[in-house]
């Protein structure tokens, strides 16, 4: 394997939810090349279907790219100690008020990784109950949106270019996959880094 010796790094923007660090690389040929580094908290989304094959999506506003997107729950893994497992049945009760018995990982993706650290991992959930939002929603998550999609119509919804959020696209085409074929997998994928 090929490694890239990081010759010098340095902060430049140290924010609430991100860094930026500029990287001096050394490249296997011995010249050198200046990355930007994002370093955010990896991410978590959830696949929430229920036993007639829909899920749930939230319409939320995302200021970067000045748009309301259907995108799966999800959230950021930043609460200390929590799990992402953890931080996944915490982001879709807050989100949508629904909790779900079985949890399965589907997917992991690395969101951005020319420019950003942050990667996510993608949660099935089933068997699920539906009750009220849990928590106070704050900022943009006060005025979100949810739908049940029946699944298909989700994956036409992302080869229509109507879902573009990339967990979400992942996570669909994943659970779809796994609909279609049965087949079943339990054990989380360890993220190289």
């Amino acid at each position: 394997m090929v490694t890239y010796e990081v010759r010098s790094s340095r902060v430049v923007y140290d924010g609430i939810r991100m860094r930026v660090r500029v990287d001096e690389v050394v490249l296997p040929d011995g010249s050198t090349v200046t990355r930007e580094v994002l370093e955010r908290p990896d991410s978590v989304a959830i696949v929430a279907l229920d036993e007639q094959q829909r899920l749930v999506l939230v319409q939320h506003y995302r200021h970067p790219v000045g748009a309301l997107l259907w995108e799966l729950p999800a959230g950021l893994c930043d609460r200390e100690g929590e799990s992402r497992e953890e931080t996944a049945r915490r982001e879709l009760a807050e989100e949508t008020g629904v909790r779900a018995e079985v949890w399965i990982t589907l997917v992991d993706l690395h969101l951005s990784p020319g420019v950003s650290t942050e990667a996510g991992r993608v949660y099935l959930a089933e068997r699920l109950a539906i009750g009220p939002r849990e928590g106070e929603a704050e900022g943009e998550e006060a005025f979100l949106t949810t739908r049940w999609l029946p699944l298909e119509e989700a994956v036409r919804w992302v080869l229509e270019r109507r879902i573009t959020n990339s967990l979400a696209v992942g996570g669909i085409l994943a659970a779809a996959r796994r609909v279609r074929t049965g087949a079943r997998r339990t054990e989380p994928v360890q993220l190289a880094r």
